[in-house]
Formats: C-alpha cells, sequence, structure tokens
C-alpha cells in the first residue's frame, strides 16, 4: 500500500554515485525540506524497480524527479505531464532509468493504479560520470525542479477543488 491512501507521492529517481544522474533525488531531498502537505509523501527510488509497486498503489497523483538527456543546455528543467509523460517513457530514450520507470508505470497502469495526475520532471544533466557532487549547471537547477513539484501541486489542488464544486 501506499504510504497514505490517496495521497501523492513524490518519486526521486537516479543514482546519487553518478554525478548529475542523481538529479532526481537531489531535487526530491530540495523539495522535502519544504514539504508540508500531509497529502504527499516523498520517495528516494533510487535506480528504480518493480519493487517500489506496493508502495505506489492507490495514489491521488505521483510526480518523478530524474535526469532526462533530450539534448537541452544542461540544468534545464522539462515538464511532462499525464500523456505527455507516457509518450516519453514508450520511447524510451533520455535517461536509464526510464525503462525501469516505464516499466514502473506500465504494471501500475495494468493493476488499475495508474494515477490520473501524474508528471515527470527530469533536468537535462552535464555529467553522468563518477561522483557525488552535481555540476554547477544541474545544482543551480534544483531551486526551479523543486518549484515545479510546488507548482504542480498546487495546479492539482485547484482542480480537485474545481471538480468537487461542480
Amino acid at each position: 500500500m501506499a504510504a497514505n491512501t490517496k495521497a501523492i507521492a513524490i518519486l526521486g529517481v537516479g543514482n546519487s554515485l553518478l554525478t548529475d544522474d542523481g538529479a532526481g533525488i537531489h531535487a526530491l531531498e530540495r523539495f522535502a525540506a519544504g514539504n508540508t502537505r500531509k497529502d504527499v509523501f516523498c520517495l528516494d527510488g533510487g535506480t528504480v524497480g518493480l519493487a517500489l509497486l506496493d508502495r505506489l498503489s492507490d495514489l491521488k497523483g505521483l510526480i518523478a524527479l530524474d535526469a532526462m538527456k533530450l539534448g537541452k543546455r544542461p540544468g534545464t528543467v522539462t515538464v511532462l505531464e499525464g500523456a505527455a509523460m507516457d509518450a516519453h517513457l514508450r520511447n524510451q530514450h533520455g535517461s536509464v532509468h526510464e525503462v525501469g520507470l516505464s516499466d514502473l508505470m506500465d504494471a501500475m497502469r495494468l493493476r488499475g493504479d495508474l494515477p490520473e495526475q501524474r508528471a515527470l520532471i527530469g533536468v537535462e544533466p552535464a555529467d553522468m560520470d563518477w561522483g557525488t557532487e552535481l555540476t554547477p549547471a544541474v545544482r543551480a537547477a534544483m531551486p526551479e525542479a523543486a518549484s515545479e513539484v510546488h507548482r504542480l501541486l498546487h495546479e492539482w489542488r485547484i482542480a480537485a477543488t474545481s471538480e468537487a464544486a461542480a
């Protein structure tokens, strides 16, 4: 079961031993330090696997954070929501973790657990070699990545309030 039934999970993905590959984990830590919402839980997914499936069941929403190679300037933050996220993961390009993340999303879909509200926030890496520190460009993008999580949560809350009032 998820940490909180009908909660929103923020999933950090990456290997913090491979410089910018750990961007998702660092962004998760940045977000978690300022998170006060009781309906949101943070999960360090590491290099992602189906072992996370039970932790991510019965969610209201899911936001994944990861390094994402799209050929943009290092440190560029890209947000993909819903169908755009699904299409990106189906194409299997951009991150060594997207195969695992894609498999995880497919398994959630098969179980009927895929949240309607879902997003992938990616940060363009500069270096993916051995090292525990982010490169300067990616480190500078961490506030923006965490801010995008807050923005999505705010938009999702407004949408849920509007739907409930209708």
